[in-house]
């Protein structure tokens, strides 16, 4: 498992520790993310869009809060999840005192070769 930190990640706020489960080449062109995201009271992944693929925010720990597609804001708590589809935008944020923990899975719209 390769483990990394990267501050203000896609323009958010704060680390954001990643715990990559699986490499790409280890799924097969099918997925491109597939990692247990750890964001500190105050840090989040800033808003992007996906195209071509979809993601998965599945809550382990704590409470995320989502801008989904600049339509809603969704909170998340423990075992809640939101897909993204393709097309489609969102960030996501700790904005409470306990430690955000969450699953992201990128999904390719179709499978890719590799």
């Amino acid at each position: 498992m390769k483990s990394i930190e990267q501050t203000n990640f896609l323009g958010g706020e704060g680390p954001v520790h990643f715990d990559h489960i699986l490499e790409a080449e280890e799924m097969h062109g099918m997925n491109r993310v597939y990692a247990k995201i750890t964001l500190p009271k105050g840090s989040s992944v800033g808003y992007h869009v996906h195209n071509g693929d979809g993601e998965d925010y599945y809550v382990l720990k704590g409470t995320a809060t989502i801008d989904d597609n600049h339509e809603r804001t969704v909170t998340l708590k423990e075992g809640e999840h939101l897909f993204t589809p393709s097309g489609r935008g969102h960030n996501l944020a700790n904005l409470h005192d306990e430690e955000l923990q969450i699953m992201a899975l990128i999904i390719y719209d179709h499978e890719k070769s590799l």
